[in-house]
């Protein structure tokens, strides 16, 4: 690898790193306009593993910011990123996978007052495309692997 594509390599994860950091506090803050914007056009996401629907990005901001409302205090942390360019047979380098762990707290209240009425946990699968307006989401596949609410221990969640 020349010097050029070894940078190019590394601002691609830079900005696939932040794409992702973007999806997670735009759900946090409830910026549903955000959200849409980290989509490519025809961008879909798929939260039935928690009980959620799967649709279009514009379908998923809707539902996302009712069934949220009960939870003004949320706080997604997204770790153990992995990502992989190229993935697509004959790919130049304009798509990747990214394969994230994440643990989200939500509560109630939104003061910090209590501690959260639910904490979730499981893997996301992001499929991304770089457009003309940067890296895009193409797909976000939510894995919940367990639940845990108040006085109730871990329930792991069945596929």
């Amino acid at each position: 690898m020349t010097q050029r594509v070894e940078l190019a390599t590394v601002m691609d994860r830079l900005a696939v790193d932040g794409l992702i950091t973007d999806y997670a506090v735009a759900v946090d803050d409830g910026d549903w306009e955000a959200y849409r914007a980290l989509f490519a056009p025809e961008g879909r996401a798929d939260y039935r593993s928690a009980g959620g629907i799967e649709g279009a990005a514009r379908e998923i901001s809707a539902w996302l910011a009712e069934s949220l409302r009960v939870f003004p205090m949320r706080q997604h942390l997204i770790v153990n990123r992995r990502v992989r360019f190229g993935i697509l047979e004959r790919d130049t380098g304009d798509t990747a996978r990214v394969q994230a762990d994440y643990i989200n707290p939500m509560g109630r209240l939104g003061d910090g007052s209590a501690p959260p009425d639910l904490v979730c946990g499981g893997r996301y699968a992001f499929g991304l495309l770089r457009t003309d307006d940067g890296w895009r989401l193409r797909e976000v596949i939510v894995r919940e692997k367990w639940r845990r609410l108040p006085d109730r221990p871990g329930t792991p969640v069945i596929n």
